[in-house]
């Protein structure tokens, strides 16, 4: 706690933190091991977007951030013939690896089943739906501009930084990494303080909400919604209120609209 008359700190940032040491297996157990009602709800709320796109219509999606999570991966394949998962901590690069080669772990199942139900798109079972996913190991910041048709994004850029105007500019690489008319999945964790992994690692957070949320959006896309969940009592308390869920497509020519 600071004193009266003391300055606070100043926030962590993204560089400022070793990506490298993601505690993954920690991060799985108390996340991913069963599907949780929170992330049930995220599968709906995209099924629900991908149903929208014509089957592989999508040459190639980028997945932003993509840390070990397989869900969004495996949920775009209804639409995309090329998924890159761009990740920069090795951790997650070498988990991601490791399932694209060996065979995904049976827990992302019952993930799969889901979707599979919601969206009928979808390859007939897993390993095919990751086909199609290449992992890119490389700084989320350095994705070249308007390189992809659909841009995917969950939980990285209010967890990447304490201050909220790195994590406006997460933002904005990663809606610029689409082309004009480009679409635009997300999911932002609500008023996540920075939290902890596990017994002793501390990672940093970007508490936004739902108005936050819009008003970093607004100027960057179109056709622009955002909705939440309630938070989980399955998960770990890290702090947070709840999930926020966007979808939007970024301004198209005068004169186009795909």
């Amino acid at each position: 706690m600071h004193r009266p008359g003391e300055s606070s700190p100043p926030p962590i940032r993204n560089d400022d933190v070793d990506w490298d040491s993601w505690p993954v297996e920690d991060y799985l157990a108390e996340n991913y091991r069963e599907l949780h009602p929170c992330d049930a709800a995220v599968i709906a709320h995209h099924c629900a977007f991908y149903r929208r796109i014509p089957p592989g219509s999508i040459a190639r999606s980028l997945e932003f951030g993509a840390g070990p999570n397989l869900y969004p991966l495996m949920l775009a394949a209804s639409a995309s013939r090329r998924i890159d998962a761009v990740e920069a901590g090795a951790a997650n690069v070498a988990y991601l690896s490791r399932q694209l080669h060996n065979g995904p772990d049976a827990d992302w199942l019952p993930f799969y089943e889901l979707g599979r139900r919601l969206d009928p798109n979808l390859p007939a079972d897993l390993p095919t739906a990751l086909s199609c996913v290449r992992v890119v190991h490389a700084d989320v910041r350095a994705v070249e501009p308007g390189g992809y048709e659909l841009a995917s994004m969950h939980f990285v850029a209010e967890g990447a930084s304490e201050d909220f105007a790195e994590f406006t500019e997460f933002c904005g690489h990663f809606a610029r990494s689409v082309v004009p008319g480009g679409r635009l999945v997300a999911a932002f964790m609500e008023n996540m303080p920075t939290y902890r992994i596990g017994r002793d690692s501390r990672w940093p957070g970007c508490p936004v909400d739902p108005d936050a949320v819009r008003e970093v959006f607004a100027p960057l896309t179109e056709e622009l919604t955002v909705t939440r969940i309630d938070s989980d009592p399955t998960l770990p308390d890290y702090g947070d209120s709840g999930m926020i869920l966007l979808t939007g497509r970024t301004p198209s020519p005068p004169g186009r609209r795909g």
